[in-house]
């Protein structure tokens, strides 16, 4: 069992879309999780049942990179878990609290997207965009090898992305695939070298953009590999999973909204199987 998969695979509606440069946003919310656990064959952990509250903040910048619309945001989470499972034959339980792996992310929409102010944004038109992105999440959240469960992962995380989105009218249609690549982690649980394979996903949105302007979307992924090496030996547990989301965006005023979504878990071999609701609000400064 390693941290990782107790997080919910991210659902990201209108990742790829076109938006004005030279903006800024915070934001800040609630997520909660609860469910169970898929552990690999031959794992020693039974029945897990885990809760996971966390409270999520965040900032983004909007900008042009060589005349298309580009993006770059910061995020991190303060969580709380508590589960039990059967451990090696014995019940146990627990609750740890910590700080998640913050994220740093660059987007940039290289195709279809070009730099508008908000002042220009009235008279552009939506059609195919594509674009790149890179994330990066850093081993700076809370950890302890002498726990099973921990909300940081002592690992570097490097996920590249490709994604595209097509509005027509009151419709949009969104497509993306990125790969996770993990460093290792020393200091894993009873001392063990832990060594993780890449993980690779593909997510497809479809999104209705209300007379309001609010929007609604229906998200869908297939996530497959993060198999683990312990010690040199094969956990045989390659993952893979789907998870099927929706969100809802409402628009309070010219400078804040909220997001409300859920997903949970449609396919799951090995790794986390947890329903997942989350309510953010988003200020534009």
């Amino acid at each position: 069992m390693v941290s990782g998969n107790c997080r919910a695979q991210d659902l990201e509606p209108r990742s790829y879309t076109n938006v004005p440069i030279d903006l800024e946003f915070v934001a800040a919310g609630l997520v909660y999780s609860h469910g169970g656990l898929s552990p690999a064959p031959g794992v020693t952990v039974k029945d897990a049942q885990l809760t996971a509250k966390a409270a999520a903040v965040g900032y983004a910048r909007t900008f042009a990179l060589f005349g298309q619309s580009a993006k770059f945001d910061v995020g991190t989470t303060r969580a709380c878990i508590e589960g039990s499972a059967t451990f090696q034959g014995e019940f146990v339980e627990g609750e740890q609290c910590g700080f998640g792996d913050p994220a740093f992310k660059l987007s940039w929409n290289f195709y279809g997207a070009p730099a508008l102010s908000l002042q220009q944004w009235s008279s552009y038109k939506a059609g195919l965009v594509i674009g790149t992105s890179l994330q990066v999440e850093a081993p700076w959240g809370g950890y302890d090898s002498d726990k099973l469960l921990n909300t940081g992962t002592n690992q570097w995380v490097f996920r590249p992305g490709l994604g595209l989105s097509y509005t027509q009218e009151k419709w949009q249609y969104g497509l993306n695939a990125t790969v996770r690549f993990y460093s290792d982690n020393d200091n894993f649980y009873n001392d063990v070298f832990l060594e993780k394979a890449p993980q690779y996903s593909t997510q497809i949105h479809i999104i209705y953009t209300l007379d309001s302007g609010d929007w609604l979307s229906v998200s869908g992924n297939y996530f497959f590999g993060a198999d683990t090496t312990q010690d040199g030996a094969d956990s045989n547990d390659e993952e893979r999973n789907s998870r099927l989301g929706v969100t809802y965006s409402y628009a309070i005023d010219k400078r804040n909204s909220l997001k409300f979504n859920a997903s949970t878990g449609f396919i799951t071999r090995v790794g986390n199987d947890f329903s997942t609701y989350g309510v953010f609000w988003q200020y534009l400064l």
